[in-house]
């Protein structure tokens, strides 16, 4: 099918396509509540930049989800792209058990998408992300469309979280 060989936009969900301020909150207390955090998740409010670009980016690319959240929240986030009306796209969720740094997990992906198909893209807000995207030779948009968490970047980059 020729669709299958259309390049890829790889799209994160917090902070990119999804407003996760309103979850915040469980994780500025001690400890952390995460799986407060992750259950609401199907209340974030789509974010208008993020959701415009993948819309457009679907013209000409397959348009593939990458995220941190854990595979465990897989149906919660299949049903909230759904109702957001974004494009069908391959979900890459982290292990359950994955605690290894958002920059580790998600760069392990990108590459191994980019064995067999072009990647155009990739759009995130995690800035050490895109940093480690950027010197892998992928071509990066950093989303600074949201409020960024001081919290939630910490979870990110020591706990491997999200």
């Amino acid at each position: 099918m020729a669709q299958d060989r259309r390049p890829l936009a790889v799209f994160d969900l917090d902070g990119t396509l999804a407003d996760t301020a309103h979850r915040q909150r469980f994780l500025e207390r001690r400890p952390r509540d995460w799986d407060a955090f992750f259950a609401a998740a199907p209340d974030d409010p789509p974010l208008a930049e993020g959701i415009a670009l993948a819309l457009s980016s679907a013209e000409e690319c397959e348009v593939v989800y990458l995220t941190g959240r854990p595979e465990r929240c897989r149906a919660d986030t299949v049903a909230w792209l759904g109702a957001q009306g974004l494009p069908d796209g391959p979900l890459h969720m982290r292990r359950n058990d994955d605690r290894r740094p958002a920059r580790r997990t998600k760069l392990d992906v990108l590459k191994r998408l980019a064995r067999g198909r072009d990647v155009r893209v990739l759009v995130d807000d995690d800035e050490l992300v895109c940093d480690e995207a950027e010197r892998a030779g992928f071509t990066v948009v950093r989303a600074r469309w949201a409020s960024t968490s001081t919290a939630l970047k910490d979870a990110q980059e020591r706990e491997g979280r999200t």
